[in-house]
Order: C-alpha cells, then sequence, then structure tokens
C-alpha cells in the first residue's frame, strides 16, 4: 500500500468522502510496483476546480514517485471522481510498463538454460 498521500486542494474544498476515495484509488496502485519500490514510493494528489468557459470542470493530478522515476497523469471532467477514476488508470499502465523494465525477469531462465545445456547426465554415469 502507498503509504505517503498527500492531497491538496486548488479552489476546491476537499471533504472527508473524496479523500477517502483518493486514498482507496492511489493506495491500490502498489499492486504494480515491484517489492523493491513499495516502500519507497509516495503519491501527491492534486484536485482543481477550473471554471471554463463551458461551465465548471474538475482537474485532478496525481505523481507517484518511485526509485529513479516520477509518474504523472492528469485529466479533467465535469465529476472529480470521474477524473480520480481515469487518472488512476492511466497510472496503472505507466506502473506496469514500469515494473516489467524494472525487474529482469529473463535473467533467471537464461541461467538455467545454461545448466542444462552444461549437465549431462548420461555423461556424469559414464565418468
Amino acid at each position: 500500500m502507498i503509504n505517503r498521500i498527500t492531497i491538496t486542494g486548488v479552489r476546491y474544498d476537499v471533504d472527508e468522502a473524496t479523500k477517502k476515495y483518493v486514498i482507496k484509488k492511489i493506495s491500490r496502485l502498489d499492486r504494480y510496483l515491484p517489492r523493491h519500490a513499495r516502500k519507497t514510493a509516495s503519491a501527491e494528489v492534486v484536485l482543481k476546480e477550473v471554471n471554463r468557459a463551458h461551465g465548471n470542470k474538475y482537474e485532478a493530478e496525481v505523481l507517484i514517485h518511485v526509485p529513479g522515476k516520477i509518474m504523472t497523469a492528469k485529466d479533467s471532467t465535469v465529476n472529480i471522481l470521474a477524473a480520480l477514476d481515469i487518472v488512476e488508470a492511466k497510472l496503472a499502465a505507466q506502473l506496469h510498463k514500469y515494473k516489467s523494465t524494472a525487474t529482469d525477469h529473463g535473467r533467471h531462465h537464461a541461467v538455467l538454460a545454461r545448466l542444462r545445456r552444461t549437465y549431462r547426465p548420461e555423461a556424469a554415469e559414464i565418468s
């Protein structure tokens, strides 16, 4: 679980229900993190109310700090909770890609293949 989550509102009062929703959504993103990054991961959530010509819109921006990288996602919609859902999906894709590049799965298979090629049981029985 991402323990350090900072929630700020710009021209928007963040109520308890929204805070709980943000914590629920963002803390679930740790399943996409590699194990070494789970302890140090932190998130910053900025919720903004943007007055546009076509009415009020809400903007959600989330920054996740992981070792060696900062993941960022931003979206604006009419509903703040919908913006958070979209941002969560964007970050999940980014973190999945980060996890696949940060962990080296092929190394173990190469070592095992090399061991299988060098070890021949029939050669060991003859000696």
